[in-house]
């Protein structure tokens, strides 16, 4: 679910930025806006970013090999990362470069209206793009913030759509209040602080998007609630507690569980095997992710010195 969801916020995403890029540079090429400019580029990146978002998805649905015996699952993080610096390096370095030179070399606007009818076009599919990418988020986010669900999700795509849509509409808006107050003003430098402030907002959302990327990518392990069931998965039976416990997510949907299992003294090989079968089958109904399951057996040594 969370797979296809996810496709569906980034074709979305791509249909609307693919769209709104070439409005915008039409709209530049007549207005001369630097605002209009640095959204061009900040539409023609984001369409980029959905395409690699979509490749990383393709790439981590390959087979396991022995030189990568885990699987491919961390790709969608590799291509959600380098997303995360296309986004700074294309969106906002360009635009904040783009407004300080024409604060330096002022211009006056040409056919704002124009600027204004498209701006307020690309408002429109932008508002639908991000709708989609927060209806799919929705059961995923369950009872948490948008906050937490961006800090905490492990699935990449969804967050990287959301904060990518909030970012363009956000963008469009202060390239809106840049043209209108240049000409209402007749001052052109509106435009400019405009693309500035656009520039501000991306690297905000670009710097957001590099740590909670970097994070996935180094490894994470399962949050508390998830750490919790499958203790309580694990601790059934012949189980009597869970010495120690280590998760690290290797995909999205794919949880490693490594831990040292207490089991009852004096058990046969036998039951010790079955035993650790049932436990890992409790694990996987409580955790479907938990796909790659580790157990070793041991005494409950604190049991034994009392």
């Amino acid at each position: 679910m969370a797979a296809s969801g996810g496709t569906r916020a980034i074709v979305a995403a791509l249909l609307a930025n693919a769209g709104i890029a070439i409005a915008k540079f039409i709209g530049y090429l007549i207005t001369g806006s630097s605002s209009m400019l640095a959204e061009s580029v900040h539409s023609v990146a984001d369409t980029s970013n959905q395409g690699l978002l979509l490749l990383g998805g393709k790439r981590a649905k390959r087979a396991a090999t022995p030189e990568h015996p885990f699987g491919y699952g961390r790709d969608r993080y590799f291509y959600s990362f380098v997303v995360a610096l296309l986004l700074f390096t294309l969106g906002a370095v360009f635009a904040i470069y783009e407004g300080i030179h024409k604060l330096e070399h002022p211009e006056p606007l040409t056919s704002p209206l124009v600027a204004v009818a498209i701006l307020v076009v690309a408002i429109g599919l932008e508002t639908w793009s991000f709708r989609t990418a927060i209806v799919e988020s929705l059961p995923l986010k369950g009872d948490k913030s948008w906050w937490q669900f961006i800090r905490q999700s492990k699935v990449p795509e969804l967050p990287v759509v959301l904060l990518e849509d909030l970012g363009a509409l956000v963008g469009l808006i202060l390239a809106l209040l840049g043209v209108g107050l240049s000409v209402l003003t007749g001052n052109p430098a509106f435009d400019a602080l405009g693309t500035i402030s656009i520039g501000v907002l991306l690297g905000v959302i670009a710097i957001i998007l590099i740590i909670e990327m970097k994070s996935l990518l180094i490894g994470e392990g399962a949050a508390p609630p998830v750490l919790k069931r499958i203790v309580s998965g694990l601790e059934s039976g012949e189980v009597h507690r869970v010495i120690h416990i280590k998760t690290q997510y290797l995909g999205p949907e794919e949880l490693l569980v490594a831990a040292k299992i207490a089991l009852e003294p004096g058990l046969p090989l036998e039951d010790v095997a079955r035993a650790i079968d049932r436990a890992e089958a409790r694990v996987r109904e409580a955790v479907p992710d938990a796909r790659i399951i580790y157990l070793e057996p041991d005494l409950d040594r604190t049991s034994v010195a009392g």
